[in-house]
């Protein structure tokens, strides 16, 4: 029996990128997937993706930076599929730019797509995830734990994001809910445009990872989610799970 089998998930940017890779790999292990994003097409292609390999999908058109948004995810969750089991806050807008340069503006972006995003999204699944015992994960950045150069606005949002999630997990072991971060280092189209574009850049970043390469975003990044809402992990929250091939290895 897979592993996820009677589980409902819900997937924030789970159209593209790292989101698609997951949603696909907690659909590949039974879960009915619900993905979120503010692009139809991708939302559409990554839910008939599963689909047509035999899973069950359901798409949301929002904005993850809008609360009433939100609160409309996950209650479409709860009424296509009956309940919620897991949350996966993914989705986050970025911008690079150098400390110097970074903008209130910058800030209020990064902001509201992370931290806040991922606040009222837990906030709504709540009751949900009491009923269930249910996981929460969410999405860091091993740029954000390194402080790489340019990511000062990104940075902020994503050790924001650890920090809340370190709050929950205290707050909410009490309901049997567990609450952990993941930080990738994944291909996803939009780096592999990046590094196509800069290819001297790709050598540097591919130079500093011990296992030679960056990570898939369903068979590494994925199927690690599906093992840390699993029952295999069961005993695991409050954590900062690095699956970036030992890029932040310090020391």
């Amino acid at each position: 029996m897979a592993r996820l089998s009677g589980k409902t998930a819900l997937v924030t940017g789970g159209g593209q990128g790292v989101g698609r890779g997951i949603a696909l790999a907690l659909a590949a292990e039974g879960a009915a997937v619900v993905i979120t994003g503010r692009t139809e097409t991708t939302l559409k292609d990554t839910a008939d993706e599963i689909t047509g390999r035999g899973g069950r999908a359901h798409r949301v058109v929002g904005d993850v930076g809008e609360r009433d948004d939100v609160d409309r995810m996950v209650a479409e969750t709860v009424r296509e599929f009956g309940g919620l089991d897991v949350l996966v806050n993914n989705a986050q807008s970025s911008v690079q730019r150098r400390l110097e340069q970074t903008s209130y503006a910058d800030l209020e972006l990064t902001y509201r797509s992370g931290p806040l995003a991922t606040f009222h999204a837990m906030q709504a699944a709540l009751p949900h995830l009491k009923a269930s015992r249910g996981s929460v994960v969410n999405l860091g950045s091993s740029a954000a734990v390194q402080g790489e150069a340019t990511f000062a606005a990104y940075a902020m949002a994503k050790e924001a994001v650890r920090g809340l999630t370190k709050v929950a997990a205290r707050e909410w072991g009490a309901y049997g809910i567990r609450v952990n971060v993941v930080c990738p280092a994944a291909l996803s189209p939009a780096a592999e445009a990046y590094f196509a574009g800069h290819p001297e850049r790709a050598e540097t970043v591919l130079a500093g990872i011990p296992l030679g390469r960056m990570g898939d975003p369903e068979r590494d990044i994925g199927r690690a989610v599906v093992a840390l809402v699993s029952e295999d992990m069961a005993y695991l929250t409050g954590a900062t799970l690095m699956l970036e091939g030992g890029r932040t290895l310090l020391g």
